[in-house]
């Protein structure tokens, strides 16, 4: 168990990272600049479309190879197993949602329905959508098992008290009442719309404190790419953007949502004094796909790579699954969030 618990920590510490970078350098986009007008323009108007569409999806995957993310974790690589490695190069996370409002003006009560979907090599892993009043679910729990390691009972393994759960251990659609699980999560108006959000002049306070660190600190240029779209690149030291950033929404720090907390100083002086390039690629003025090596982070990257690639399009099937057993809330178990994450 102990072992598990470190390499759920190593892996934590990984996708933290990636997130963090992702979360600085998109904002890099969200922000048009004065200094790089141009480019900074076609960014910002193309992140600013996103908002005003209805329906949205959202991919993210590391395509790296496992050796090179091996490399990467440096000396935290012999707490993983090379099957885990495997696992997390091979993942791919997708989001929908579907509103009747544009996506930017939209609360709780527009949205028409939300899905996410984690796959890995050999297929889907986990698939969740909130439509209505409830969350639907389904996993493939040998696969998931597999990959962590950890096997999972069968449905005939059951208890005769938990056969009410063998639709979930058989990969079929199970149902949860949405209300209910945010109850049993402690998540109670932390959703769309609720008190979690940012308000919108909160938001405008963020972008206009970000705007002046963006333009002092990060240049872009422009480029050709294939198929007729545009390669916007943007480029500043991690550390200088980051830090700019933080000491601009101090002040800013009350008005946060909870869980949003500021980098400490400590976490400042721990980021990596590295430059990190950003490619944003425009099709038509839309923004289709963000890139950045998180490779760029490491101390010694060995000559290894790690793209995080973002993809943006139109958002696919999130309508209710017909036939969906409902489930007690108390009894519904996430082994990707609750097994894997320690969320």
């Amino acid at each position: 168990m102990r072992t598990a618990t470190r390499n759920k920590n190593v892996v934590r510490r990984a996708f933290t990272g990636a997130g963090c970078a992702a979360a600085a350098l998109v904002t890099v986009a969200a922000c048009g600049t004065v200094e790089n007008l141009t480019a900074g323009q076609k960014v910002d108007g193309a992140v600013e479309r996103l908002g005003e569409q209805k329906s949205l999806a959202f991919g993210m995957r590391l395509d790296a190879d496992p050796d090179d993310l091996t490399a990467l974790m440096g000396e935290d690589s012999g707490e993983v197993p090379p099957e885990m490695a495997e696992f997390f190069t091979g993942l791919r996370v997708d989001v929908s949602v579907k509103s009747k409002k544009p996506l930017a003006e939209s609360g709780e009560k527009d949205i028409a329905g939300m899905g996410m979907k984690i796959s890995g090599d050999d297929g889907m892993l986990v698939e969740y959508r909130v439509v209505g009043d409830y969350t639907y679910y389904r996993a493939d729990m040998e696969a998931i098992g597999d990959a962590m390691g950890i096997p999972f009972p069968t449905a005939d393994e059951l208890p005769e008290s938990e056969k009410h759960l063998r639709p979930a251990l058989e990969g079929d659609w199970v149902k949860v009442n949405t209300a209910e699980l945010q109850d049993a999560a402690g998540d109670e108006g932390n959703g769309p719309g609720g008190s979690g959000d940012i308000d919108a002049k909160t938001q405008k306070k963020i972008l206009d404190a970000v705007r002046g660190v963006v333009a002092r600190e990060v240049g872009f240029k422009t480029k050709d790419g294939k198929d007729g779209t545009e390669v916007v690149t943007a480029k500043a030291n991690f550390r200088d953007l980051l830090t700019g950033i933080v000491d601009k929404l101090q002040p800013l720090e009350s008005e946060l949502p909870p869980g949003a907390e500021l980098p400490t100083a400590k976490d400042m002086k721990d980021a990596p004094d590295k430059n990190v390039a950003v490619d944003f690629t425009l099709k038509n003025g839309d923004l289709t796909r963000i890139e950045t090596d998180l490779a760029a982070l490491a101390d010694d990257p060995k000559g290894a790579k790690a793209p995080l690639v973002l993809t943006f399009g139109k958002a696919g099937d999130i309508s209710a699954p017909e036939g969906a057993a409902e489930i007690p809330v108390d009894e519904f178990s996430d082994p990707i969030g609750s097994g894997l994450f320690g969320v």
